[in-house]
């Protein structure tokens, strides 16, 4: 019987109508063949909506969001918005509507491929064999808390203020996700904080720890963040599944992404306790390169795998699209944020062509 799923796509600004369009195409040959309909429409976010409505996440575009199976963003925002007041640019768009999907739980695939590790800037004994996810709490911590804003003092002088925050239920929901995570991998989990100094962090140590008992076949380990991040460059390959809130999983997550060389090979993934989750490439919207059919489309591809996995529970059309990922670039093709010396450079479109011509065959 045919598996139906309602998508909803978020091309956004940028090279993200590209790549998008290279996603699609991949989507509908993988639908053919293991018998899924992707039903697609496309709603407004980041500048684009701001272009069109005035409006970095309009209200039409989270309904649409609310009532998909999952969601397919590309990038997001550009020079020409970067001068709007802060509740007006396209980054809160994307704040907007992980709050809005509550989509509370980051996953941040950080894979060294055999294809491209000689793109990492770190040596390749130190790299090789690295598979990392960071497992990074979305919706709370100081991006979210409460008191913030500059505000005048007493004497006249602007003081910032923002709040890093963190309940106990808000802690236990990521821990679960980050524990489950690890159990269907290397049975290994880093929780990173700042308990020596914070006392969110030591809430936070302390209720990751009495989750402990409840995956026995988990080895839980904490790390300060400080030494996270020197670890993730010194000795990557002792980590499996790291979890870590909000601030603390943006950095690491990024530095974790360039132990594989470039960022636009990176998928994530945003999931709450329902659906739909939000499925997107890390990289951004690099407006320099914008139309010039010169964007790597492979992040977003590979975020369409991480959306049938995770987020339709469909595992085989997923290691399918992995695969052919793997064989194009077996195959030598590279754009130019991947390419080096005797591979053959193409552009987005030829990509995924290419695509396209491994999964057909």
């Amino acid at each position: 019987m045919t598996r139906q799923y309602s998508i909803t796509l978020l091309p956004g600004d940028g090279i993200g109508p590209e790549i998008l369009t290279v996603t699609v195409d991949v989507l509908k040959i993988i639908g053919q063949q293991f018998d899924i309909k992707f039903n697609f429409q496309e709603a407004l976010i980041g500048g684009s909506a701001i272009d069109a409505t005035g409006n970095p996440l309009p209200e039409e575009t989270l309904t649409v969001c609310r009532n998909s199976d999952a969601v397919l963003l590309a990038a997001i925002g550009g020079y020409k918005w970067d001068n709007l007041p802060r509740h007006q640019r396209p980054e809160t768009g994307l704040l907007g509507i992980r709050a809005g999907l509550n989509l509370f739980a980051n996953l941040r695939p950080a894979t060294i491929l055999p294809q491209l590790i000689d793109a990492s800037s770190l040596k390749k004994e130190v790299v090789e064999g690295v598979d990392i996810m960071v497992v990074r709490e979305l919706t709370g911590g100081v991006y979210f808390g409460q008191p913030k804003g500059v505000f005048a003092t007493e004497t006249g002088e602007k003081r910032g203020v923002n709040t890093m925050a963190y309940t106990e239920s808000e802690i236990d929901r990521i821990g679960k996700v980050a524990f489950e995570i690890a159990k269907k991998r290397g049975n290994k989990l880093c929780s990173v904080d700042k308990a020596n100094v914070l006392d969110v962090s030591q809430l936070w140590r302390d209720r990751i720890t009495s989750m402990a008992t409840e995956y026995p076949d988990v080895e839980l380990s904490h790390l300060y963040v400080d030494n996270a991040a020197m670890q993730l460059v010194r000795a990557p390959k002792q980590f499996d599944t790291i979890v870590t809130g909000n601030l603390f999983g943006d950095i690491l997550s990024d530095a974790a992404a360039m132990l594989t060389g470039s960022i636009g090979m990176l998928p994530s993934a945003s999931l709450g306790l329902e659906k739909p989750g939000l499925f997107e490439p890390v990289h951004g919207s690099a407006p320099d390169i914008a139309g010039q059919d010169k964007a790597n489309p492979l992040a977003q591809v590979l975020s369409a795998a991480m959306m049938l996995r995770y987020g339709l529970d469909e595992p085989e059309p997923a290691q399918k699209i992995e695969q052919a990922v793997l064989a194009v670039l077996d195959q030598g093709y590279r754009t130019g944020d991947i390419m080096s010396p005797g591979m053959t450079a193409v552009g987005c479109q030829s990509m995924g062509e290419a695509l396209l011509k491994v999964l057909e065959s």
